[in-house]
């Protein structure tokens, strides 16, 4: 859901948009909780990474570059301690997807890959599965990118060393010993 507000002070009416909720298109807004602020924040920065590189959608890779650039979320602090950053993401997805044309202009929201759509309402129903109360964090997102088996996050996670190991520590330092169907 967008809102948008007007701010008013001394400088002329500024709009801003303000995104509440991720989207998803299992459920709606009245049966899932709440999306963290760290999650909307890294999803908007990974919606901004991809309009960056020109590219014409929202992928799981530029859901995985969100959580980095927001970079304050247990799951962004799990992946710079295992050695992915930011700029080796970067670096892979261009490597993967290639660089967009010069002239091309990104939408100013440009729309998810079914495969990035599948990774959100993963971390839905797995936070619906679960039946903690609580957010949906970037954590749920990371792991949603992760079990997109044949996702541009996936096979760029597998090539900076992630593997279902690692998924399992990540499930497991999030909620306890918690199964999860990422596998």
């Amino acid at each position: 859901m967008l809102r948008t507000l007007s701010l008013k002070g001394n400088k002329p009416s500024t709009n801003v948009t303000v995104l509440s909720t991720l989207p998803t298109k299992k459920y709606t807004s009245q049966k899932i909780p709440k999306w963290s602020a760290r999650a909307i924040r890294s999803f908007g920065l990974g919606e901004l990474e991809a309009r960056k590189l020109k590219y014409p959608n929202t992928g799981t890779d530029a859901l995985l570059m969100g959580i980095l650039i927001e970079g304050t979320s247990p799951a962004a602090k799990f992946l710079r301690a295992n050695g992915i950053t930011f700029f080796k993401v970067r670096e892979e997805t261009v490597n993967l997807l290639g660089k967009s044309e010069m002239y091309f202009f990104s939408p100013e929201h440009p729309p998810l890959t079914e495969q990035a759509q599948r990774a959100l309402d993963w971390a839905v129903e797995e936070k619906l599965k679960s039946g903690d109360s609580g957010e949906i964090t970037t954590t749920h997102i990371l792991l949603g990118t992760w079990s997109e088996k044949e996702s541009a996050g996936r096979k760029i996670l597998e090539t900076l060393g992630f593997n279902d190991d690692k998924a399992k520590e990540v499930a497991e330092s999030m909620n306890g010993d918690v199964a999860l169907s990422f596998k």
